[in-house]
């Protein structure tokens, strides 16, 4: 077990269905009790030196609610050194929110000090592997956590030597980090890609799953779908959740919802689409 790793037997089993916390929706969710998630998440990088009105905000959502964190700029994949600075505030602001998991992008969006503002796919590489398992060590010292990735969409594979779930099961394997499996990049891929998403998800490291995702995608063509989190969830994607969470261990599930967001009741009704299939799935499994 990986020294940052809390033992599983230790974790709360009850079924946890959490929210992007935007500020698009804070005023309307602190003066009303239309949206009931178990836990909030935000972006770490959106919120570390901010105080004044915000930091009262934060500060009154995460006395009520447990905060998880989503991070968008680490860029594990890059070949820039890593931000030590960046990450020792980091350190700090988990600490501070006692935050239980902290996850960030497969990926890279960093090259020369320049932010690219996109999560640019890595090449399936065994040097690549390498690489990504050195700073995921380095960056878990720093926090002294364990750092969780997400598997992340990509539109077409880069210099690959090996697949994409034996790319990830490398590097959580040699660097003892966690996996988010996000629920919805696997039926985007698998349908950009044209494979089955059930035999992609049986082939990664399903022991290491420590979070899932769910979101809504757009589809642009007959056959591109985009992954961009400002659309309802279809029902292919609700259903293989309900098969996913047969393959894995109860943790926690959130709703992405970055743009184009409905009324609070509508989200609501997302939240409680999720929680029934956990629970139905979880509660009876894991009793």
């Amino acid at each position: 077990m990986n020294k940052f790793e809390q033992p599983f037997f230790l974790k709360k089993m009850n079924t946890q269905i959490g929210i992007g916390f935007r500020r698009d929706f804070a005023s309307e969710f602190l003066d009303s009790k239309i949206l009931k998630p178990s836990f909030f998440e935000l972006a770490p990088e959106n919120w570390i030196k901010l105080g004044g009105y915000w930091r009262r905000v934060l500060d009154q959502v995460a006395a009520d609610y447990p905060i998880y964190c989503h991070g968008l700029s680490l860029s594990i994949g890059s070949p820039d050194p890593l931000d030590i600075e960046f990450l020792k505030d980091l350190k700090e602001f988990l600490d501070r929110y006692e935050v239980e998991i902290y996850s960030e992008h497969l990926s890279y969006s960093k090259c020369d000090n320049a932010h690219l503002y996109d999560l640019l796919p890595i090449p399936f590489r065994e040097d690549a592997v390498t690489h990504i398992v050195d700073r995921i060590q380095e960056v878990q010292e720093i926090l002294g956590r364990q750092l969780v990735l997400e598997n992340v969409s990509y539109y077409t594979p880069i210099g690959a030597q090996m697949t994409e779930s034996e790319f990830i099961g490398e590097i959580v394997n040699r660097s003892g980090c966690g996996l988010l499996l996000d629920v919805n990049n696997v039926y985007v891929n698998a349908f950009n890609h044209n494979y089955k998403a059930e035999e992609f998800i049986k082939s990664l490291p399903l022991k290491a799953v420590k979070y899932i995702h769910m979101a809504g995608h757009l589809k642009v063509s007959e056959d591109c779908i985009i992954d961009t989190h400002g659309e309802d969830i279809i029902d292919p994607v609700y259903e293989l959740f309900d098969w996913t969470l047969d393959q894995v261990k109860p943790v926690p599930v959130l709703l992405e919802r970055d743009f184009n967001i409905p009324e609070l009741s509508k989200l609501q009704e997302e939240l409680n689409q999720l929680k029934a299939i956990a629970t139905k799935k979880w509660d009876t499994h894991h009793a």
